[in-house]
């Protein structure tokens, strides 16, 4: 008897172990064609939304920035002698630190 319900319970772990691996292994299955869909389905609407403005484009034509050109904006700039401007604390009003900080620079200058 001991016997007859020891092969039993190992069937059922057997069949309990399959059936939960058959249901893992379409869960993985089923998941790579999801999201392969979805993830086509992103690239389709950008390509229908992400398409730019005519007037836009040319305005950008019109001007065009290239590496050199900021290169020299920045030549031009004076970075030797620069402030470092404290920002008010979660807790301080901006504008009341950024009308002392005008009324500092003010007296400061004169």
């Amino acid at each position: 008897m001991v016997f007859f319900v020891g092969v039993q319970s190992v069937l059922f772990l057997t069949v309990l172990t399959c059936l939960f691996s058959f249901c893992f292994q379409i869960y993985l299955v089923g998941g790579s064609f999801g999201l392969r869909e979805f993830a086509q389905i992103r690239y389709d609407v950008h390509k229908r939304h992400g398409k730019v403005d005519p007037a836009l484009k040319e305005k950008l034509k019109q001007n065009p920035v290239t590496l050199e050109s900021e290169y020299e904006k920045l030549e031009k700039s004076n970075l030797d002698n620069w402030e470092n401007i404290r920002g008010p604390s979660l807790w301080e009003d901006s504008r009341t630190v950024q009308k002392q900080r005008r009324e500092a620079l003010r007296l400061k200058t004169e």
